[in-house]
Order: C-alpha cells, then structure tokens, then sequence
C-alpha cells in the first residue's frame, strides 16, 4: 500500500505570515513544524490565542515558536519567539492546519491487487483505489482522488477530482459527486428514501428512481446518510458541511456552503437555502422551505417554513427535575381551563 507521498512542511515564520498575510513581530527564520495547543507547545510550535487577556497565563508559561494573536498582543513575561497578527485568528489558524493537514490524504495513483473494479468503469491514472474497494459498471473515478479500504462504488457512480473517501464509504448506483469532496467512513449516498403506499393495511414499497448530486468541496461526516430521490435528485449544493450521523432524506435539496450539525434528520423533499447552520439535534420536517442566512438552534422541531432570515430556536432547556415536573404540572392545569382534557388523566 502507497504512504503518503507529500511530507509535512517545515515552515519560516516568515513564510507564514507572508501565507497567511499577518503582520509579523519578531524573527523571521524561525522553523515552525508542526501545530499545537498553548500547554502542549514546544519552540518548534505554532499556536494560536483568541482572547489574550482570558489565556493570559497560559501564554506567559507557553513555550511556543509562534503564536496566532489579535491586535496588539503582548503578554508581559512571555517567551514567545515571534507574534503573527492577524485580523480573525480562528480563520488564520484553519488555514494555517490545511498545511499540516492536507497531505494525510494524498495518495500515490494505483489500484489495489485486492480491489474489484469493474471493466467498463474508468480510473483515473493519479486516482489510487484501495484494498476491498469494489467499483461497479460504468462508474468512473477523478485525478488524484482516494477510495480507502473496502469502500463501495455502485453502478454509474460518478467521483470528482481530488476526492476523499474513507474507509468504508458506499456510494449506491447514480450517485455524483463534485470535486474536493471528503467522505467520512460509514458514509452512505443513494441508499432508498423512505416511500411507501398504504395498501388494505400493508405498505407497497415506491421504488427511489432518483440519485444524490453532492457539490463540490463538500464534506460529510462519518455514518451520515443521504437518500436518493423518488424521481428526481436529492441535492447537496456547493461547499456543505455536514456532521456525524445526520439523515438527509429524500429529494432534500440544500443550498450552498450551509452547514448542518451532528444528528440532525431532515425529512423528505424540505428544500434548505444558501448559507444556513442547523444546529445539533435539530429536526425539519418534510415539504417546506427554509431561505438563505438562517440559523437553527440546537434541538430545534422546523414544522413551518422559514420566508425571513434570522435565528430560530424551540425546545426546553435542562431544569433539575423537580422544576421540570412543576413547570409541567402548571402546563397541565393550563390545559385544563380552557375545558380541555389531558389524555391519561
């Protein structure tokens, strides 16, 4: 099996600042190799601090090579060899990690002795198909893109450039997706939505004739499902980001560069705008719209669409249970003033 064949970079504090166009105050020639935490920094480390006056201490005891700041950073007693000033720190520091980051996912080109690929699909050469992978007829693989161990391929499935998949992902006949897009193991696009018809007290099964078109620059994390659509696809737009264990059911379409938090189900054919966030736990119910620029709360039922921008929150915050069970008792005796019943009573 090939080894990673990019190398983690030694970098000069100046040459990070000139990446990162941060203004920088002290040597230019320090060798920066890796990433880490305040505590955990050695002379060779670059760090990072959003609040200097809440870690106040932990920079001053931090041995770090160079630290990631805000404004006009100083911290009285600390021996930090060089500062990088730079005007959103968070941001700084996801850039800086992609230098450390990225080169765990490249592969040299090749395929496996052990994996099953069809005839009529087509590898690229600079793509590398893992060990188990099994590649159905007439699917097809971009440059220098990664299926790891044991991955599933469908039929006329379609991989993008510069993909990732992880161990394990199954990607169900005609399923697409865009370039520079990272799937978690246990990710599963095209399985069948969930359709069936009333029949004299059984259900009929309505077959899932659609697919799952997933945008470039998407990720999505480990043991997330998207169903296909019933007739037409379901969509995930341009650069999503989707947790761990969401489901996206049928025919969902979402809007580009929204990001969707761990253990969310959206149910079928609900269409979500451009640059949303939903917040973990979150449920959205089937048939409606929500716009662009709107952010769920954790926890949070949709019953309704949303036509304006803004926050939505719904949901009980934690009590002891003791309140709990008083501020339920009242809701109780609210119901039953107006003349209504509370079943089980």
């Amino acid at each position: 099996m090939p080894q990673c064949s990019a190398t983690n970079p030694v970098l000069t504090t100046g040459e990070i600042a000139r990446r990162l166009g941060a203004r920088l105050d002290g040597p230019d020639d320090r060798q920066i190799t890796r990433l880490a935490p305040l505590t955990d920094a050695d002379p060779e480390s670059l760090s990072f601090v959003t609040d200097p006056d809440r870690h106040a201490r932990a920079l001053a005891d931090s041995r770090a090579g160079a630290i990631l700041a805000p404004g006009e950073c100083r911290v009285a007693g600390a021996t930090v060899a060089a500062w990088l000033i730079v005007p959103d720190v968070y941001l700084a520091y996801a850039r800086a990690s992609r230098w450390w980051g990225e080169p765990r996912r490249v592969r040299d080109g090749g395929v496996h002795p052990s994996a099953v690929v069809d005839p009529s699909a087509r590898i690229d050469p600079q793509a590398w198909i893992g060990p188990g992978v099994v590649i159905g007829a007439g699917s097809s693989v971009g440059p220098r893109s990664v299926i790891e161990a044991q991955g599933v391929i469908g039929a006329r499935v379609r991989i993008g450039a510069d993909a990732f998949l992880h161990p394990r992902v199954t990607l169900l006949e005609d399923s697409r997706i865009g370039d520079r897009v990272i799937l978690h193991s246990g990710v599963v696009l095209g399985a069948d939505g969930f359709g069936f018809a009333p029949d004299a007290g059984a259900w009929c099964k309505i077959e899932q004739l659609g697919g799952v078109r997933v945008g470039d620059d998407c990720e999505i994390g480990a043991n997330t499902t998207v169903d296909r659509g019933a007739l037409r696809d379901t969509r995930i737009g341009v650069g999503v980001k989707i947790d761990d264990q969401v489901h996206v059911a049928h025919n969902v379409e979402i809007g580009d560069h929204t990001a969707i938090a761990g253990c969310v189900g959206i149910a079928g054919s609900a269409r979500i705008g451009r640059h949303c966030a939903i917040g973990g736990g979150a449920g959205i119910l089937g048939h409606l719209s929500i716009t662009d620029h709107v952010t769920i709360h954790s926890m949070t039922l949709v019953t309704r669409s949303i036509e304006r921008s803004g926050h939505y929150a719904s949901g009980v915050p934690h009590q002891e249970a003791r309140l709990w069970n008083r501020m339920l008792a009242r809701l109780r005796r609210l119901a039953r003033t107006d003349g209504t019943s509370v079943r089980g009573e």
